[in-house]
């Protein structure tokens, strides 16, 4: 007897298997919601596969969500991990589910259930390497622990048929990993690419009741001291005679902690913590109405949100040494510091009383540093397609 299938044969195209999306936000998140719109808007027959969320509603997409049985990640509210195993739901819907090709965006618990489901349905699992994991575990973890997290890593990857990294520098990272399989570099896109008429950023400003003349600085993500919040606070600590407005938008472990040191550093006056915002349509209002992003992470292999920024026309400011930082050219497309509060302080005051200077960078950096998902999409299953084919499989799309 025939096993039934979800979808029909002209619809069953990819798998996305992640342990980051909404109503987690973060980068790989925003990358996974992509990736799922577009494949669903030109190939169809997508499916994502997250543990369960709190609060999350999966009735809203217009593709296929197989959610399963999660648990907290220690330590990381808001962040889940999954037993997909141990979910007979989701055991049930995956057995009667084909796919053509897996693409995972994690290497733990979701990247191993995506490979059973590659290796089961003898199809091709595409792995991207999105950020640095070692420093997670390092933060908890003796150094033990911490290579075997990392062989396991590796182990993953070496597994994956495609590895790819969202930008050539993050090849690096895994190189220091042990990874010493084939890497191909498949950029991520931005989802704010539009012409915004000069009068959208005015309104934007008065949406979030901010003066014309105030110099705002912007941070958006998760609120973790992997991202180095704390080099900001401490340089904004040294502008007491500079006025500005600083927002963080976002959430996590060290939101209590960021807003303590604030208090501590006489800065409540300036600075506000927005919360999570999963609107993208309230996001953009923040990144239209700020003049700098500051991003000094030295955690992420990639800042999609600096792409986000960019395009509407807000430079960033990044750490020097930071593996993010490799797309900008200082003083062209962005502002590069060293991971000094003195030395960020001093580059802050100096783009606040030159604000003609920043509104420069901001334009080049739109210019740069931005490509539309939809782009980015076209080359995504223009990829699949070349390794199903390689493999003599059924292309998606056909």
């Amino acid at each position: 007897m025939a096993i039934p299938t979800l979808f029909s044969r002209e619809q069953a195209s990819v798998g996305l298997f992640c342990e980051s999306f909404p109503p987690v936000m973060d980068g790989v998140a925003v990358c996974m919601q992509n990736y799922a719109y577009w494949i669903q808007k030109k190939v169809g027959g997508v499916c994502v596969i997250v543990p369960n969320s709190p609060g999350a509603d999966y009735s809203q997409y217009d593709y296929k969500v197989f959610d399963y049985l999660s648990i907290p990640v220690p330590g990381r509210r808001p962040y889940v991990t999954g037993l997909a195993e141990m979910d007979p739901t989701y055991l049930a819907k995956i057995a009667t589910t084909r796919f053509r090709i897996i693409h995972a965006h994690c290497p733990f618990a979701a990247g191993q259930t995506a490979l059973r489901v590659a290796r089961s349905q003898k199809i091709p699992l595409v792995a991207t390497f999105h950020s640095k994991y070692r420093d997670d575990f390092a933060s908890v973890f003796p150094k033990v622990v911490v290579d075997m997290v990392v062989d396991s890593i590796v182990d993953f990857y070496e597994r994956a048929d495609l590895v790819w990294v969202p930008q050539a520098s993050a090849i690096e990272v895994l190189r220091e990993y042990g990874y010493k399989g084939h890497v191909e570099v498949m950029e991520n896109g931005c989802d704010l690419v539009a012409d915004y008429p000069e009068k959208f950023f005015v309104e934007a400003r008065q949406r979030l009741g901010i003066a014309p003349e105030e110099f705002v600085l912007l941070f958006v993500g998760q609120h973790v001291w992997q991202k180095n919040p704390r080099l900001t606070i401490e340089a904004l600590a040294r502008l007491e005679d500079v006025p500005f407005r600083m927002y963080f938008v976002g959430t996590g472990y060290a939101a209590e902690e960021m807003k303590a040191l604030v208090s501590e550093k006489g800065l409540d006056s300036k600075v506000t913590f927005v919360g999570s915002i999963t609107e993208r349509e309230k996001l953009i209002d923040y990144y239209a109405a700020s003049d700098l992003f500051v991003f000094p992470s030295l955690y992420d292999t990639a800042g999609l949100v600096v792409q986000e920024a960019a395009a509407l026309g807000t430079p960033s400011v990044m750490a020097r040494e930071a593996t993010a930082a490799s797309v900008l050219t200082e003083g062209v497309n962005g502002f590069l510091t060293d991971n000094d509060p003195d030395k960020m302080a001093q580059l802050l005051r100096e783009l606040i009383h030159d604000p003609a200077r920043v509104h420069r960078v901001g334009v080049q950096a739109g210019k740069t540093l931005v490509r539309s998902w939809e782009d980015c999409v076209d080359e995504v299953i223009d990829r699949y397609n070349a390794l199903l084919k390689s493999r003599n499989l059924p292309l998606i799309g056909e």
